[in-house]
């Protein structure tokens, strides 16, 4: 398949992996965060995503935020976003969720629209990840 891609369109010029990403930062792994919630496969956020989630301690006291709580509320509403799309047959799905803002004054929770999506790894291995929408 690759020799007719390479015929076609010719050699790549340059070719960033996943593998890549996740060392870089740029995906940050949340494979093992989301077995319990019934992920089989891995997953790996957005770096941007992992900003929003990452609640430094002492932060903003009194509003019971932690990253873990953050993140338990993320992976909790993608599995049920992926339920749904698994039974639609769609490989994408966009879900909102609730986040009060890392940034700024805000105390209130913000209705945030985030993207789940499945797609092929480095070796074609399915793979998903959690990004803002036009993150691709």
């Amino acid at each position: 398949m690759n020799d007719t891609m390479d015929e076609f369109w010719g050699k790549p010029i340059s070719v960033y992996t996943r593998a890549q990403a996740l060392a870089d930062g740029v995906l940050v792994d949340l494979t093992e965060m989301a077995k319990p919630f019934g992920f089989k496969i891995p997953l790996a956020c957005t770096g941007t995503v992992w900003r929003s989630l990452d609640w430094p301690a002492g932060h903003k006291p009194g509003l019971g935020q932690s990253t873990a709580g953050r993140v338990h509320d993320a992976l909790t509403m993608a599995r049920l976003a992926a339920n749904a799309a698994a039974q639609a047959g769609e490989s994408t799905v966009d879900f909102d969720m609730l986040l009060v803002p890392v940034s700024g004054d805000a105390e209130t929770p913000r209705v945030v629209k985030l993207r789940l999506t499945v797609s092929g790894g480095d070796s074609g291995e399915p793979v998903l990840t959690l990004m803002y929408p036009g993150e691709e």
